[in-house]
């Protein structure tokens, strides 16, 4: 049987590594997103998906990191990923601007809800290191959302 130091360190662990799976499938989203936008918004939408998908490298960077202080190995295949992550995928077929921009916005608005319940389930802890990155993720969440939802016509 667990300590409960142990099982709150490994709920901690469980809840960064799902973080880390869909931060990841996110980024790639938005750097295909980046890839592939068109339309009279090409420039203003290429630049801010480059952005997004950049910070999100760094926040995934620092999740793995996190993870690791817990002496437990972060998720590291697309196989993993999937498995727990609840974002999906970029479509095979080529989109529109606007269907990109509801992508995004939906799967920022649901991550900064999801991020929401993990950071009290941080703070219940006492777990500063995961509080102070899922106030991070949330914020830049939050503002991801608003920035895409400000170029729709």
């Amino acid at each position: 049987m667990q300590t409960t130091a142990a099982h709150h360190t490994n709920k901690t662990a469980q809840a960064l590594a799902k973080t880390l799976s869909e931060e990841y499938l996110l980024m790639l989203k938005t750097q295909n997103f980046h890839w592939n936008v068109e339309g009279p918004l090409f420039f203003s939408l290429h630049k801010l998906f480059e952005s997004q998908y950049k910070e999100l490298i760094e926040f995934i960077d620092d999740t793995a990191e996190i993870i690791r202080t817990y002496n437990v190995k972060s998720p590291g295949s697309f196989r993993e990923f999937q498995k727990t992550a609840f974002i999906d995928e970029a479509p095979n077929d080529l989109i529109s601007a606007q269907q990109m921009m509801d992508m995004l916005n939906r799967d920022h608005m649901s991550m900064s809800a999801r991020l929401k319940e993990y950071m009290e389930d941080a703070e219940v802890v006492g777990d500063s290191n995961a509080v102070t990155l899922y106030e991070d993720l949330i914020t830049f969440h939050d503002k991801a959302a608003w920035m895409i939802r400000s170029h729709r016509a």
